[in-house]
């Protein structure tokens, strides 16, 4: 997984940047098919004390996206993670229905086609 990590207007902490990194990289337990990890950082509005992290995770095929907004990157970021958890869990169970429908539409076919040769 490659890990792009991007605060727009600002140098962040190393720590933040080390719980970021850290944090993504568990992403690879729930799925092995993240081909590329976005951080970005920023401040909302003209007001420094909301924060706001977005982390894009680019999938097969698919973006996944998630936004969070607080006082704090670190709370930020743990928040922003478990919206992006429970996005690569749907998205595995919809990969996973795709191809046991393709698996079945194919059993069909070649239970058919073996009936019509028994003939």
């Amino acid at each position: 997984m490659d890990i792009h990590f991007t605060a727009r207007k600002f140098k962040p902490h190393e720590a933040i940047r080390d719980h970021a990194l850290s944090v993504i990289k568990k992403l690879d337990n729930y799925y092995d098919g993240i081909i590329r990890c976005d951080v970005i950082l920023s401040f909302e509005g003209k007001d420094p004390s909301l924060k706001t992290v977005e982390i894009n995770i680019h999938v097969l095929g698919t973006i996944l996206i998630a936004k969070e907004k607080s006082d704090e990157f670190l709370k930020s970021i743990d928040v922003a993670v478990e919206k992006i958890e429970r996005q690569l869990d749907k998205y595995k169970s919809k990969q996973r229905m795709k191809n046991k429908k393709t698996l079945r539409k194919m059993k069909e076919k070649t239970t058919v086609e073996d009936a019509g040769d028994d003939e």
